[in-house]
């Protein structure tokens, strides 16, 4: 606003100088006394945070968790009936928004995960305890509910249509460290940023340089227009604090999630592609006559879905999903992932030198074979262990490469002698005495033989680990 009101006598002066019969003529009006006041028009709202504070705070909350944890006595006292286990309670602090005036509030999960009593206060500080409708580890988001009554609640719209820029404005909003609802302002860095600390390619991340300290998880990062754009997440940091790299979770993924919680859903449904892709070197672009390295390249096709059905095939070069572009396999795994099953998709696809456009239909992956989840126990090497059939929708759950081959796949441990031989969740039982072992049923018919030494074949890491046990 400033700028303005400075740049009129700046003119005159200019025209005074260069003009010496206008330089009695010439009046330079005085520099106005700056006001506070509110910007008018949209146009001098830009100039100011402060009215897109007014709309966006009021929607932003501060959560607290807590949940009890049994510490484990020594031994050595317990020998002399001493130092009995005791309970203590851990806490965890982050943000959410208000996203439906009934009270619905999305925020991490890694926030509220584990939680056994989790408090929501809201921007006037009064206190409401929450329960989670929907909690999603591989998006790190979760959506809870408070009770406000027949009160309406300030909301923050979302925005999904993923029309941000790099070199946007935003605001993230949020209570770092527990001092209280805080906001910092910073611009757009970086779109599409697939680099997840758990390696998971569920979020393809806006990145900011706005300021996002611990307690910021789970707030709002606004736009000038005062819409949810994402849900910060986490920062890439040596020292803990921020270090202007921070990462939100976008509009669009964010309203999936919430929808499937109105919905009454607990478990998110992602359409898969029913490929295999893998990222394009400059090697393989020099190859396919590409200028830039950029997009899937496809590596394998699951017979009878989604992508066999729109046509993809090997060596295609998936480009854009909607006409967005994806830079790798990451991205078209979250294009996906964000849309609804029995949309329609538009795949911009490199084959042979040309450009296509291909139809893929959104679908969740199969559940065959069927789950059929058991514990096993007795006198072998998987006493302890919990298995299940690998099938698409298993290893989508679990994060999991559908196209690692039959097996069983172990998910959890509990005691015995599974746990001692070293067997892990994710394994993927593949051969026992040599037989090939493509379901639990294959399994529990092996271990029943009750045979006393065991040839076992596991996949760990994408390489195949064989071991020779005594039971």
């Amino acid at each position: 606003m400033r700028a303005h009101r400075v740049l009129i006598p700046i003119l005159a002066l200019l025209a005074a100088c260069s003009d010496p019969t206008a330089r009695s003529k010439a009046q330079i009006p005085p520099l106005a006394q700056p006001t506070r006041a509110a910007p008018g028009d949209s146009m001098t709202m830009k100039m100011s945070f402060a009215p897109v504070v007014k709309r966006a705070a009021p929607a932003v909350v501060n959560i607290s968790s807590k949940r009890m944890v049994r510490t484990q006595a020594d031994p050595f006292w317990q020998m002399f009936g001493m130092g009995a286990p005791r309970d203590r309670v851990e806490g965890s602090l982050g943000s959410g928004v208000i996203v439906r005036s009934d009270g619905v509030i999305i925020t991490n999960n890694h926030v509220v995960e584990g939680g056994q009593e989790i408090t929501v206060a809201l921007a006037d500080r009064r206190e409401f305890p929450a329960k989670v409708l929907l909690a999603d580890p591989r998006t790190d988001l979760a959506v809870l509910k408070i009770d406000v009554g027949a009160e309406r609640l300030p909301v923050l719209p979302i925005d999904d249509t993923g029309e941000a820029q790099v070199g946007d404005l935003v605001l993230a909003i949020g209570d770092p460290f527990g001092v209280g609802q805080t906001v910092t302002n910073g611009i757009i860095s970086a779109l599409n940023r697939t680099a997840d600390p758990n390696g998971d390619a569920a979020n393809a991340y806006i990145q900011t340089d706005a300021a996002i300290n611990p307690g910021n998880s789970g707030g709002a990062l606004v736009d000038m227009d005062g819409d949810l754009i994402g849900v910060n997440s986490f920062i890439l940091s040596r020292s803990g604090t921020s270090s202007g790299v921070g990462f939100a979770i976008p509009g669009a993924m964010v309203k999936r999630i919430v929808e499937t919680a109105a919905g009454g859903g607990h478990v998110v449904v992602r359409p898969w592609l029913g490929a295999r892709t893998q990222p394009v070197t400059g090697d393989i672009a020099h190859s396919l006559g590409m200028t830039i390295p950029s997009g899937a390249l496809v590596a394998e096709i699951w017979p009878g879905g989604p992508a066999a059905r729109a046509g993809l095939k090997p060596e295609d070069v998936i480009l854009s999903v909607d006409g967005k572009p994806v830079a790798d396999p990451a991205g078209v795994s979250y294009a996906l992932g964000s849309s609804r099953p029995g949309e329609v998709l538009k795949l911009g696809v490199l084959r042979g030198g040309a450009n296509l456009t291909l139809n893929l239909k959104a679908e969740a992956p199969p559940a065959t074979p069927a789950r059929d989840e058991q514990a096993l126990s007795g006198r072998h090497p998987f006493d302890g262990a919990t298995v299940v059939n690998l099938s698409p929708a298993v290893a989508d759950e679990l994060g999991l490469d559908p196209f690692s081959g039959k097996g069983v796949l172990v998910t959890k441990m509990g005691r015995g002698f599974a746990m001692n031989a070293g067997l892990r969740p994710g394994d993927l039982i593949r051969r026992v005495n040599g037989r090939d072992i493509g379901t639990v049923r294959d399994l529990m018919a092996v271990v029943g033989t009750g045979a006393g030494q065991w040839q076992v074949t596991i996949v760990r890491g994408g390489q195949e680990i064989s071991a020779t046990f005594r039971t």
